[in-house]
């Protein structure tokens, strides 16, 4: 955000609070007010919500800054490196890394893609060389996008089918 821009969001924060009939309003009340205007401000500019990589190890990384990601989503690492968001907590957010975390350290810029994990399916697929996300690895190039449906990875399980009890022991020997 620009100088000039966050000059632009304050004096119209400002010019709602000289508006309202309680001029002793609470610090909550103003900071509350203030994120609702910022938060207006980002969604209608576009910009994209972005986190730092605090910890990594094991092929999991924290991010701290992540505020909105959803549980599943696919991320980037500044390196290339793309990730899935599984563990969310109130301080940071655990991403289980897709590819080579030497290649990430502290400090690294994460963006949100705003898309659940998926991979594609279908018959253009078959005979192809795949990695675990999708991407064609076999030297043939890309594959038919007219032929091709994407899947998210995490889907609930289908149901166990429900089956009659046993009624007879089976006899062995």
């Amino acid at each position: 955000m620009t100088e000039n821009n966050f000059l632009l969001v304050l004096k119209g924060f400002v010019n709602n609070v000289q508006k309202s009939d309680d001029t002793r309003l609470k610090i909550g009340e103003i900071s509350s007010l203030l994120r609702g205007r910022l938060r207006t401000y980002f969604k209608s500019s576009g910009r994209e919500e972005i986190g730092r990589v605090i910890s990594i190890g094991d092929g999991i990384a924290r991010v701290y800054g992540l505020k909105n990601v959803q549980a599943g989503e696919m991320v980037e690492f500044q390196s290339g490196v793309r990730g899935m968001a599984l563990n969310l907590e109130n301080d940071n957010v655990g991403i289980v890394i897709f590819g080579d975390d030497r290649k990430i350290s502290e400090g690294h810029i994460v963006k949100r893609t705003g898309k659940i994990v998926e991979v594609p399916v279908g018959p253009s697929l078959l005979g192809r060389v795949l990695n675990g996300l999708g991407d064609p690895i076999d030297g043939v190039g890309s594959f038919d996008a007219e032929n091709i449906n994407f899947r998210q990875v995490e889907v609930k399980a289908p149901g166990i089918m429900p089956r009659q009890s046993v009624s007879e022991p089976l006899k062995q020997g």
